[in-house]
């Protein structure tokens, strides 16, 4: 299992409407139906409020691979760059 924590930094109070924006986009519905999706959910930070943390898990590597390839992921791509500042990812295999 392949585990992902990515850590958007987003820019100052726009926290609240990036996440507005990825629910509205629908990339947690969708990432949920791709095969091998474990689990993808978002928490909101207690100590950084500008920062949104993104816990996702896949059965195989290769799987979450393909996700990065969809439509929907190059989408999110475009939202990082008018939401955030920066992202940190924490790479996990159990």
């Amino acid at each position: 299992m392949l585990t992902w924590n990515v850590t958007y930094h987003c820019r100052s109070g726009q926290r609240e409407a990036f996440y507005q924006a990825l629910c509205q986009l629908g990339i947690r519905d969708n990432s949920m139906a791709e095969e091998g999706n474990l689990g993808y959910n978002y928490f909101f930070a207690a100590e950084v409020p500008d920062d949104l943390l993104l816990v996702e898990s896949w059965t195989k590597p290769e799987l979450q691979q393909a996700h990065c390839q969809t439509e929907i992921f190059a989408r999110l791509q475009e939202l990082k760059a008018q939401y955030c500042t920066g992202v940190e990812i924490a790479k996990f295999n159990l």
